[in-house]
């Protein structure tokens, strides 16, 4: 997500994976095996995810029925027990009416307090299961727990026309449809939409097929075959045009989304997205999965790093080239890469926006790393009074500006204090060393103590979890 600053204007443990070699390329489609998470309950927001619950993969078949402004639903979810429990809970809108459950081919009872699906169905550890959910209703966002004007409420939105888009960090994938939704557990998908005549829906991942009803109704088909958060899927249902504009010798093409009327302006602002990405491979190595792509929704002011199709709102801020390379920079730190618990979203968010500026420095009329620095600086301690630590901030302030620029200030001074080429390797290395997999405060900072061979624990205890600015020491 892109960074707010309201007040000053715009500016554990580690699911083990193998180490992928320096220079590599991590696999795009990854042995099904890679979506074993270990799912918790968010310190948080425990009132969405469940540790019993390990989703492993997602097929959603999707309907919009625009006049109604009705979403229905068939969802087949395989998940694996992470525990044994006498029921098991899923997160779904209370405005979806649930019709039938089925666990492993036979009906169950379930119950609906508030936004839970509750399936009567008793789970052994370690146990498959697939269940399969029919659900409709009006699809509702909910109230995000967060001070930013951009993100007032996160999930499904519908606009007075019938469109439809979506961005929900920290949750509100539950809003259209049966999740875990939790980032710590990962998963797999396969969308298929049905949009009105004339209109498309999009998706993340790979587009494999689009077919065309008697009633002039389109089916698109999408497979996201990289473990994804519940957080970083994407849906988008309109008029929708696609375009391709150049990408790298790791991506070839990168996709581009747009309404009918806006699709040529669109292409021609991303028409450069690639040279982002060709600084970005430079720094982080192979682009991690098979396909990119640009969604540009209106409606929202913000935007998202939904993986492989990131999320833009359509302004002139939220498409700039600054932004697109923030949200290219999450496919490796956030979404390859993902945090365990929100705590830690300064992991993603501090060094997308470290990244942001280098890159910015860069370019013609861009402002100097040193100034900027000197700026972050100046209101760290401003950003920490009213918000927090980065990874101790107030819960109702998810987003706020602190866990994008304290954090960001963090990477700078590491930079400085590990010198530039031990830096960069290691920016390298680190979500490439837990591919498909999450970490936590604890797994990071020890990460980087070992592989610097540095002890900076205190170093990092300063930054991420004081209320007072390290900023001048």
């Amino acid at each position: 997500m892109i960074a707010r600053r309201a007040a000053l204007g715009a500016c554990a443990g580690v699911l083990a994976l193998p180490l992928v070699a320096d220079g590599a390329a991590v696999s795009a489609d990854p042995d099904p095996a890679t979506s074993l998470s270990t799912p918790r309950r968010d310190p948080y927001y425990p009132r969405v995810g469940s540790p019993v619950v390990d989703a492993l993969h997602y097929d959603l078949d999707l309907t919009w029925r625009r006049a109604q402004r009705r979403l229905v639903g068939h969802e087949t979810l395989t998940f694996r027990a992470a525990q044994s429990a006498d029921t098991f809970t899923l997160d779904l809108g209370a405005s979806m009416t649930v019709t039938a459950v089925e666990v492993d081919g036979v009906a169950v009872d379930f119950r609906r307090p508030d936004h839970d699906l509750i399936v009567e169905q008793p789970v052994v550890a370690d146990a498959t299961h697939t269940v399969t959910i029919d659900y409709d209703g009006p699809p509702q966002p909910v109230k995000a727990p967060s001070v930013r004007s951009d993100v007032e409420t996160v999930g499904f939105h519908t606009t007075r026309t019938g469109r439809v888009w979506a961005m929900q960090e920290p949750y509100g994938a539950f809003t259209w449809y049966a999740v875990d939704d939790q980032p710590a557990d990962k998963a797999t998908y396969d969308i298929s939409i049905t949009a009105p005549a004339g209109w498309k829906g999009v998706s993340g991942g790979v587009l494999t097929g689009t077919e065309t009803g008697g009633d002039g109704r389109v089916t698109t088909h999408w497979h996201l075959g990289s473990p994804t958060a519940s957080y970083l899927t994407t849906i988008a249902i309109g008029p929708y045009r696609h375009r391709t504009v150049p990408g790298t010798d790791t991506v070839p093409r990168i996709d581009i989304w747009a309404l009918a009327g806006d699709i040529g302006r669109l292409t021609r602002t991303y028409a450069k997205a690639g040279e982002a990405l060709a600084w970005l491979e430079r720094r982080l190595g192979p682009y991690p999965f098979d396909s990119l792509g640009i969604l540009t929704v209106t409606g929202s002011t913000s935007a998202m790093e939904t993986q492989t199709m990131v999320t833009i709102g359509d302004t002139p801020y939220a498409t700039s080239p600054d932004v697109i390379l923030h949200e290219f920079s999450h496919q490796w730190y956030g979404d390859l890469m993902t945090p365990s618990v929100w705590s830690d979203v300064w992991m993603n968010e501090g060094m997308a926006t470290y990244l942001q500026a280098v890159w910015s420095s860069t370019q013609p009329g861009g402002t100097s790393t040193k100034r900027t620095l000197r700026d972050w600086a100046s209101y760290d301690g401003q950003l920490r009074a009213e918000s927090g630590a980065p990874a101790a901030f107030d819960r109702r302030h998810f987003g706020s500006s602190n866990v994008y620029y304290c954090a960001a200030l963090m990477w700078a001074r590491l930079r400085e204090r590990l010198g530039s080429p031990l830096f960069w390797r290691l920016v390298r290395e680190w979500p490439r060393s837990q591919a498909y997999g999450n970490g936590d405060y604890a797994s990071i900072t020890a990460w980087w103590s070992e592989q610097s061979g540095h002890d900076l624990s205190d170093f990092f205890r300063r930054w991420l979890l004081s209320t007072r600015s390290p900023a001048g020491s």
